[in-house]
Formats: C-alpha cells, sequence, structure tokens
C-alpha cells in the first residue's frame, strides 16, 4: 500500500475503535461558554495542539476544515459559525465521517445551542477539495499536513489556497522537528501516520506556506510535542518533535518578502521622540512595537544596538504588529 493508504486504514480502525491519546495531545480543548464536548469526542481528539483561535473566528465566516477526526473541531468551529453549513468537513475516510456524524449528534443533545445542520460532512481529500474557488473564509487543518511527503504537501497547501477567498486564513496545527527526520522513520509509513516521522524543520514547513503565495504568516504557538527516543527509534541521539500552530493569510507576497510573525518586538531607545524608519513603520521612544521577523532583521541591520533593541520571538504571537 502507499503511505496515504495505509494512513487512511490506521484511521478507518481509529474511527470505529477510539484510541484516546493516539497522538500525544499537547493542549486540552478549548473552554468556551454554554460549550459541552461529548467525552467520545474527548477520546477521539486526534490532533497536536488547536487550530480554534477565537481572534480568527469573528463574524460568522465559513469554515472548511480537512480532516474531520472525531468531530471535535467542528463543533468549536459551529460554536462561532451558528449557520446552517457554515462548517464544510472533508475526510477521505468513511468510517471517520460516519463517527463524526454520529459524535455530531451526539453533541446536539449536550447543547442547546447546536444544530447538525450547522456542521456539513463531505467525502473528499485535501488533493482536491469539493469547493469553489475562493469560496471560504477559512480553511483548517489539525495533525495532517505533516503525514504528506513534500510534493503532497505542496499540493494540498495550494489547494487550501485555491478555495481561500482573498484575505483568507489557512489555521494548521502540525508537528515539526528540530533538525531533519533521519531517512529510515521517514519511510516507516505507520509512523508517518502515526505523525512521528513526516514532520518537517520549521525553517521548510514555513517556506511551503509561503512558495504557494501566503504573504503573512503568523505563530500562534510552538511547544514540545513528543521525543523520539534512540532505543525505539534507532536513532544517534534523541530527536525533539514540537507542535506549532500557524495562521496564514492569503494577501499578496511584498516585494521585499513574506512577513512571518514570531512574536519580536523592536523597542526604540533613542533621543527624539519617534523613530520613522523609512519602511513605514514608527516607533515611540521607549514602547514595544510588535514587528514581523523580516522588518526585526532590516532594523537591527540598519539603526545601531544603542537605538534599536530587538527582542527574541516569543512563538505566541496574536496579532496587531507591523504589517
Amino acid at each position: 500500500m502507499s503511505y496515504l493508504e495505509t494512513t487512511a486504514q490506521f484511521y478507518a480502525e481509529a474511527a470505529e475503535t477510539p484510541q484516546e491519546g493516539l497522538c500525544c495531545v499537547s493542549t486540552p480543548p478549548l473552554q468556551l461558554p454554554g460549550l459541552k464536548i461529548p467525552e467520545i469526542m474527548q477520546q477521539m481528539n486526534y490532533g497536536c495542539g488547536s487550530t480554534v483561535h477565537p481572534t480568527e473566528l469573528f463574524g460568522e465566516p465559513t469554515v472548511l476544515y480537512i480532516g474531520v477526526g472525531g468531530g471535535i473541531e467542528a463543533l468549536q468551529f459551529a460554536y462561532f459559525c451558528r449557520q446552517p453549513g457554515g462548517v464544510i468537513a472533508v475526510d477521505p475516510v468513511a468510517e471517520m465521517r460516519e463517527a463524526a456524524t454520529r459524535n455530531l449528534q451526539i453533541a446536539a443533545t449536550e447543547n442547546e445551542w447546536f444544530n447538525p445542520e450547522f456542521v456539513q460532512i463531505l467525502a473528499g481529500d485535501a488533493f482536491a477539495l469539493p469547493m469553489p474557488d475562493a469560496s471560504v473564509d477559512v480553511v483548517a487543518q489539525n495533525c495532517l499536513f505533516n503525514i504528506f511527503e513534500p510534493e503532497d504537501l505542496q499540493r494540498a497547501l495550494s489547494e487550501a489556497y485555491r478555495v481561500l477567498k482573498p484575505g483568507g486564513k489557512l489555521i494548521m496545527s502540525d508537528p515539526i522537528a528540530t533538525r531533519p527526520i533521519p531517512p529510515h522513520l521517514q519511510q516507516d509509513e505507520r509512523l508517518r501516520a502515526l505523525c512521528l516521522s513526516g514532520a518537517l524543520s520549521y525553517e521548510d514547513y514555513i517556506q511551503h506556506l509561503i512558495g504557494v503565495g501566503f504573504g503573512q504568516i503568523e505563530i500562534r504557538a510552538r511547544r514540545p510535542y513528543r521525543l523520539l527516543d534512540t532505543q525505539n527509534y534507532n536513532l544517534d541521539e534523541p530527536l525533539l518533535l514540537e507542535s506549532l500552530d500557524s495562521v496564514s493569510f492569503k494577501v499578496p507576497i511584498p516585494d521585499d518578502g513574506a512577513c512571518v510573525f514570531t512574536g519580536k518586538t523592536a523597542i526604540y531607545a533613542g533621543q527624539e521622540a519617534m523613530l520613522d524608519d523609512g519602511a513605514g513603520h514608527l516607533l515611540q521612544r521607549g514602547i514595544p512595537v510588535a514587528v514581523c521577523d523580516k522588518t526585526a532583521a532590516n532594523l537591527a541591520r540598519n539603526f545601531p544596538s544603542t537605538i534599536i533593541m530587538i527582542t527574541d520571538s516569543t512563538w505566541y504571537y496574536t496579532g496587531g504588529g507591523c504589517c
């Protein structure tokens, strides 16, 4: 079987026999007023982080969720998109679609506000999304795209870009690797299905997003995910995987390159009350300003360290920066 067939079989089994902690979930489900998550959904929470960021979901957006899983994030998205078909969930595995449908029916009995019609579950995969061009506000996926080999990842990202409206958002949570994963692990199809051997480095992951056209990328969270030890994975030294939550915006890439926000700030410490860097950024003396990594590098290069202080990345950026 191909690695995609192996993955589909693996998650068909996980749909019929829930395996709590299958993907070593590192964050508990988001707690929201009036939202009750059924126990079965929590058992089937097969993800490494979260794609449900309330600040991205104002105005009842249309959300396309790729890989419905047990339905937990479809339910969470529906909390913000309370309209029939406001959440469209796509999954190639029939057993997972059926499980999510059952779970959402349970959710309807436990949440007075929820109508199962808020979530439409469709057959389909990340490489051929059953949606027209520029038709949705948000595309989201949790712990799926890291399974793809690089060529397939590029196809999936291009499809997400295609169906997003201008200004739309791709919200993702995926494992990344702190160093390249050795070939013997990359070629293990079951480990790939388990989200343990397909992860890219942070730099490669971001470049794939920029390569399909996303002009602004914001890192919402970065945290330890799993440690691959030397004994069980035949490694010379342990390899740390991290979980990365990101939001990528379908906006044009500026002439000087994409804007990637990782939580850096710039602080002006000169004699004047204000510094104009000549590139559209005004810095008030002593006041930290959130800046993208590109702007941080330009400021550090163009102004002495006594004039501009650049703080390290926090990896927890929530918006409102220089671009």
